[in-house]
């Protein structure tokens, strides 16, 4: 199982390496509470395709390792940034969903595209969704002193409360198994009430606006008509405004979950976004995962 340490604090960080080394990379960062395996319904068909799909888990989440300090974004987007330079990553494309995006940005501020082509941001908490001069109707403090009582009492049944919103599963063609949502909830519940908490308390005040206008690598925002974790007028939309060179794509019904109920269409816009790979036969040796 192979690891990499923190550039920060020496925190191993767990992370999968699949399809040819010479395929077009795509690196993936979760959302909250999630490993890289959300991922599933678009890394692996990638790396079936001849793309270099590399997934890790956020510290304190998945199998990484647990840690009490570190859930600043600097921290987080240095971790990423860390992975990039591990495996001596260049013309990447980032793909982060949820405060994964934030991070993703926080990573080109801090290191530059030295080792980045483009980057993607799928249902982005970016440029943020907290109250602040840049959004004064924003979520503010009383709601999130609220909302993390409710979670701390019961991180389970939190989640399952949200698991219909999160899908937009009242909608149409949003269908997700309940053994799907099982599975998802689970995985959640991984990620360490310490990790999960600071996480949290980061998505719910981060603020890259300023940050946006600066990077002039391409962007691809995938946003959902019904996202209530990130709402589109508030965020994609906001975000597309802010960037340089950014294309929006707006599903409709979609919500925040759209990895999953909307995983083909999802996988369709990376591939065209990536740009398909030179060849795309692979050995089964090349899709099993690379030890560190």
């Amino acid at each position: 199982m192979p690891y990499f340490e923190s550039p920060v604090d020496g925190v191993r960080l767990h992370y999968a390496d699949h399809g040819p080394a010479s395929g077009p990379v795509a690196v993936f960062a979760a959302s909250a509470y999630l490993g890289h395996e959300m991922w599933e319904s678009q890394a692996l068909p990638l790396a079936e395709a001849g793309f270099r799909c590399v997934g890790y888990d956020r510290r304190g989440h998945g199998r990484s390792d647990d840690a009490w300090s570190g859930y600043d974004l600097d921290t987080l987007a240095d971790d990423l940034h860390g992975l990039l330079a591990h495996l001596g990553l260049r013309r990447a494309t980032l793909i982060g969903h949820s405060v994964g995006a934030a991070e993703v940005v926080r990573c080109l501020t801090r290191h530059g595209g030295g080792r980045v082509a483009r980057a993607a941001l799928v249902s982005g908490l970016v440029p943020g969704i907290g109250r602040s001069p840049s959004l004064p109707n924003g979520i503010g403090p009383e709601f999130v002193q609220a909302d993390d009582a409710a979670f701390r009492a019961d991180r389970a049944a939190y989640f399952a409360a949200s698991a219909d919103d999160f899908f937009a599963a009242h909608l149409p063609g949003n269908r997700v198994s309940p053994a799907y949502v099982d599975h998802l909830i689970a995985r959640c519940l991984t990620s360490t009430l310490r990790a999960s908490d600071a996480v949290r308390r980061l998505s719910l005040t981060l603020d890259v606006t300023a940050e946006l206008s600066s990077l002039t690598v391409p962007f691809l925002l995938v946003h959902g008509t019904h996202d209530t974790s990130a709402p589109l007028p508030v965020t994609g939309e906001r975000a597309s405004r802010l960037l340089t060179d950014a294309d929006l794509r707006v599903y409709e019904d979609a919500g925040h979950g759209l990895f999953a109920t909307h995983g083909h269409q999802l996988l369709a816009d990376l591939r065209e976004f990536i740009g398909e790979p030179e060849s795309r036969t692979t050995t089964h040796r090349e899709l099993m995962t690379r030890q560190a």
